[in-house]
């Protein structure tokens, strides 16, 4: 091979690295896991009110949210609204959610006795948020997500009830706290509506016990 041959090779061989075409593939979408470390590793705000749970042994407030967050991304595409989370230590209940406050309230009391459900509880709550109802969407959600349907309490943490209500269909009896307006047997009344032949009537109320013990 001749010598102008051999620089014409080497400078076509330059050029070809020198204009190497860029490599234009988009990258690969992120998974959801790596959604969830992005997203939880941020700095979470939380309202000042709010304070750890303090040394009974269950997550803080600050914990709480965090998994709020990660349970978000997991289940929900992250498209949940933010809520408020506080411990209560009024309820007997295991949670609750109040869509007009926006707040999810944790059971302390239940918690303590049984602390492997917490997780468990805040994603029940968290389908609150959609479903207002426990219907058969919600159910569904909860099957879906790995949550119970019903918020759980426990006998140990449950008050003398102060009102005794009586299903007229099936003869179920529905103690309560509160005085019910218009209410009807969860058995009988079809698709979580509610419906005047099963309209809870009350039977007894500590009230009334009171008055008949003292002779009134």
């Amino acid at each position: 091979m001749s010598r102008a041959q051999t620089q014409k090779n080497a400078l076509a061989a330059l050029n070809y690295d020198l204009f190497v075409p860029e490599d234009l593939t988009p990258p690969s979408p992120a998974t959801i896991h790596a959604k969830i470390r992005q997203h939880t590793t941020k700095a979470v705000s939380i309202p000042s009110e709010l304070t750890d749970a303090g040394d009974n042994g269950l997550p803080s407030v600050a914990e709480l949210y965090r998994r709020f967050d990660m349970f978000n991304w997991l289940y929900f595409d992250g498209k949940l609204p933010r809520s408020r989370i506080e411990y209560s230590g009024r309820m007997t209940s295991a949670g609750s959610y109040s869509s007009s406050m926006k707040l999810i309230r944790m059971g302390r009391r239940y918690h303590e006795l049984f602390p492997e459900e917490i997780n468990d509880t805040l994603k029940h709550e968290m389908l609150h948020i959609r479903h207002h109802h426990h219907d058969s969407v919600f159910k569904k959600e909860a099957a879906r997500i790995g949550a119970s349907v019903r918020a759980r309490t426990h006998p140990l943490l449950q008050k003398p009830p102060r009102y005794i209500y009586l299903c007229p269909g099936c003869g179920k009896e529905y103690p309560r706290q509160r005085r019910l307006r218009m209410s009807s047997c969860g058995d009988c009344s079809r698709g979580g509506r509610f419906d005047s032949r099963f309209k809870l009537t009350l039977v007894e109320s500590r009230a009334r016990l009171k008055s008949a013990s003292s002779g009134k």
